[in-house]
C-alpha cells in the first residue's frame, strides 16, 4: 500500500459550518484511504498581512501556515464569493505567502462554492497562478448555487455536484502524482 499523501483543505468561508467546509469533509471522507488531510477552517486566527513582517519577526502562526503548505504534497481551498472577490480572511493567509516560495509548483485543486462565484473564481485562479501554484482547469471546480446543494447538516444532497466532486479529486489526485 502506498503512502497517504499529505494534503491541507483550506476553508475560505468566515461561517462556521459553511458549505464550504462541508465539501471539504466530503473530500476528506471519500479520499481518507489516500489523503491524510489538515482542515484549516479558521482564517480568522491568522494576523492582518503587514508587509514589514513577511521576512523578519514573522508571526509564529504565519510561520506555522507557511511551514505546513511547504510541507503538504498538495492544497484544496474551497471558498465562497464574498461581494465579487475571494472572503477577505482567504485573501490574508494568501498575501503572507506571496513573498515566500511555499506556492510554487505546488499541486492545488481549487473549488468556489457560493451563489454565483464566477468572479471570485476567477480571481482565486489569478491570485494562485500569481504565486505560481500548479492547477489545471481539471483541477478547478466552480459550484454555483450551493445553499441548494447542501443541507443544514453539511450533507451533499446533489448527485452532480456529488460526481462533479468525485472528477476534482481524480483530476487532482492525477496532479499530484
Amino acid at each position: 500500500m502506498s503512502k497517504k499523501l499529505k494534503i491541507i483543505g483550506i476553508c475560505g468561508s468566515a461561517s462556521q459550518n459553511s458549505g464550504n467546509l462541508a465539501i471539504l469533509k466530503f473530500i476528506s471522507e471519500c479520499m481518507k484511504a489516500e489523503f491524510d488531510i489538515q482542515l484549516i477552517d479558521d482564517l480568522a486566527q491568522f494576523p492582518h498581512f503587514r508587509t514589514e513582517l513577511t521576512t523578519e519577526n514573522t508571526p509564529e502562526k504565519i510561520s506555522e501556515f507557511r511551514n505546513a503548505v511547504q510541507e503538504a504534497d498538495g492544497i484544496i481551498i474551497c471558498s465562497p464569493e464574498y461581494v465579487f472577490s475571494i472572503p477577505s480572511g482567504l485573501k490574508n493567509v494568501l498575501e503572507w505567502c506571496v513573498s515566500t516560495t511555499v506556492f510554487s509548483d505546488k499541486p492545488v485543486a481549487l473549488i468556489t462554492a457560493s451563489a454565483s462565484g464566477e468572479k471570485g473564481h476567477e480571481e482565486l485562479q489569478l491570485i494562485m497562478k500569481t504565486i505560481q501554484a500548479s492547477f489545471t482547469e481539471d483541477s478547478t471546480l466552480l459550484i454555483q448555487g450551493i445553499k441548494g446543494k447542501i443541507s443544514k447538516e453539511g450533507e451533499i444532497l446533489d448527485q452532480h455536484t456529488k460526481i462533479q466532486l468525485q472528477d476534482l479529486v481524480k483530476s487532482f489526485n492525477n496532479l499530484l502524482r
